[in-house]
């Protein structure tokens, strides 16, 4: 029997909510216990040495003023992202030698970015401590050796919001990782809003739940995270002045910024290679979405490769999409792979 095509986007359209459920206010999380208990996302204070935090918010301001805003097509018309934004690679993925599994990248530790490289080295202590601590998903990555999760910072893209008009509007990050945010100069806020599964919008309504993120903080997103919520930087009409505890050179005054450095570590998983990324009718490597509207039991979560060639290809794209299939990919080790899997929250 020939089995009938769907088109994706009507399995990923936002169902009608029913608008005579009262609707919740906002809710500020100020401390990590708060962004711990509500969310599945953890806060980590003063994570980097001072004078590093410093060093590094110089060398990020310094280096933003070369780069680009992001373009890409939307709804027939080109938009316009309102922060400036530069990524970059290590120059192997952190868990071999092989140079090749990147593309299109800057390599951090150049010469230049020793700065990155010293945070990215503290950064991954803080993550894998507290992977250990979590029960995981059954598809996590599983390739670490003994307790150690193996979770390596290899790409890292850093936006600069300057001034309180800055921001990025709600969205949803592809696949199961976790997310790591580094967070240097003028506070602003985080915002994380739940997107209700399609079996539950007729009885609760989503929440958004506001973080201030102050300087030299870090964020994780821990897996379930990217596909149970969406996020934010919102403008603000008045922000905070930083200033730094620490001159650019000695000598020199300390003025005060109105800039934020927002620096995002994520683990490009061994077996994720660019080669391996399937391509829809464009020849365009697809990207990978959560299905985050019909969750089955909180712990199952499903994926769709599906065509990106619209944002770049004016506007244009192919209706592409197949479902993630680990083991027909041969994706892997995942923890699914390795015995028992706990729940997270």
């Amino acid at each position: 029997m020939e089995l009938s095509a769907t088109n994706l986007l009507d399995v990923l359209r936002q169902p009608k909510i029913d608008k005579t459920l009262p609707k919740l206010p906002p809710l500020m999380l100020p401390t990590p216990a708060l962004v711990a208990e509500h969310t599945p996302c953890t806060l980590h204070p003063s994570v980097l040495p001072p004078e590093l935090a410093c060093r590094l918010f110089y060398s990020m301001i310094e280096g933003s003023r070369a780069w680009s805003r992001n373009k890409w097509w939307l709804f027939d018309r080109v938009v316009e992202s309102p922060h400036r934004t530069a990524f970059f690679a290590r120059k192997t993925n952190g868990l071999d030698e092989d140079t090749s599994w990147q593309e299109a990248a800057r390599f951090w530790y150049n010469g230049r970015m020793t700065d990155m490289e010293e945070a990215c080295r503290i950064v991954e202590r803080v993550v894998n401590e507290e992977l250990k601590k979590r029960p995981r998903f059954p598809l996590e990555w599983a390739g670490g050796t003994g307790d150690d999760p193996c979770w390596r910072a290899n790409v890292a893209a850093s936006n600069c919001y300057e001034g309180g008009k800055e921001g990025v509007g709600f969205l949803c990050l592809p696949s199961h990782p976790e997310s790591i945010d580094v967070h240097l100069g003028t506070r602003r806020v985080f915002s994380l809003r739940e997107v209700i599964p399609s079996e539950e919008v007729k009885s609760r309504r989503a929440r958004t739940f506001n973080v201030p993120l102050p300087h030299n903080s870090l964020t994780i997103m821990h897996a379930s995270c990217q596909e149970k919520f969406k996020h934010s930087i919102p403008p603000q009409t008045a922000i905070d002045m930083y200033r730094p505890a620490f001159p650019k050179s000695p000598g020199s005054s300390i003025d005060p910024s109105n800039c934020r450095i927002n620096i995002t570590f994520r683990f490009y998983r061994p077996d994720f290679r660019p080669e391996s990324i399937p391509r829809c009718k464009c020849d365009v490597p697809t990207i990978l979405r959560p299905d985050m509207k019909n969750r089955v039991d909180g712990k199952t979560d499903r994926y769709w490769w599906s065509c990106y060639a619209g944002a770049q290809n004016d506007g244009k794209g192919c209706r592409f999409w197949q479902p993630l299939d680990m083991t027909g990919e041969r994706r892997g080790p995942v923890v699914a792979d390795c015995g028992s899997v706990s729940r997270r929250k």
